[in-house]
C-alpha cells in the first residue's frame, strides 16, 4: 500500500466497517511505520482488472510477534481465495519480521473470517469484551502457533502464489 491508495481503501473501509472505520490519520501512521531501516509494518492493497481497490491487509511486528491490524475484502470478491491471498501475504511478511507468533482480534460475530484465520491454524486464545467501539462489540483474540521451521502460518513462504492478482504489494 502507499499513500496514493489511502482514498480508495477509505471508501473500502467505510462500506465495510462503517460504526469503526479507522481513519485516515490512522493510515497515514501505519504507512509512516512501514518504510525506512525500521520498518516494522507491512500494508498491502489488491486491484481488479479495472484497477479498483478490492482489498487491503496490514501487519505490525513488535518484539517478535506480529499483529494482524487489519484485512478486508470487497463484498464483490468474497469466496475468491482473495482473503487467503491477503492473509498469505501478512504471514510471509511475519515471517521475514522473524516473528515467534501472529495474533489478531476479530469480532465474535464475524463467524466468516473466524473460519478463514482457523484454516490457516490460528487458534482462540481470548476474549477482549467491548473492544469493538462504539457498537461495543466483543473480539475474540486469535494466536497461530509457531512452525517447526521457525516462521508463522500455512503456506507464509509461498509468496509466488500470494503475489498473484496482488498490486502495490510493497511498501518500499
Amino acid at each position: 500500500m502507499r499513500w496514493w491508495d489511502i482514498p480508495a481503501v477509505l471508501e473500502l473501509e467505510r462500506a465495510l466497517f462503517p460504526h469503526d472505520a479507522w481513519s485516515k490519520g490512522l493510515f497515514w501512521s501505519e504507512l509512516a511505520h512501514a518504510r525506512g531501516a525500521n520498518a516494522n509494518r507491512r500494508y498491502v492493497v489488491a486491484e481488479d482488472a479495472g484497477r479498483r481497490v478490492v482489498g487491503y491487509a496490514g501487519l505490525a511486528a513488535v518484539d517478535g510477534t506480529g499483529d494482524v491490524q487489519t484485512i478486508a475484502v470487497a463484498t464483490d470478491h468474497w469466496s475468491t481465495g482473495l482473503g487467503s491471498r491477503l492473509l498469505r501475504e501478512l504471514l510471509a511478511a511475519a515471517t521475514a519480521f522473524e516473528c515467534r507468533e501472529v495474533l489478531l482480534e476479530v469480532r465474535v460475530d464475524n463467524t466468516r473470517a473466524q473460519r478463514l484465520y482457523e484454516r490457516f491454524g490460528f487458534e482462540p486464545v481470548g476474549i477482549r469484551r467491548g473492544y469493538y467501539q462504539p457498537g461495543n462489540v466483543d473480539a475474540l483474540v486469535m494466536r497461530l502457533p509457531t512452525e517447526p521451521d521457525g516462521g508463522p502460518g500455512a503456506g507464509a513462504a509461498d509468496i509466488n502464489a500470494v503475489q498473484e492478482g496482488m498490486t502495490h504489494g510493497s511498501t518500499d
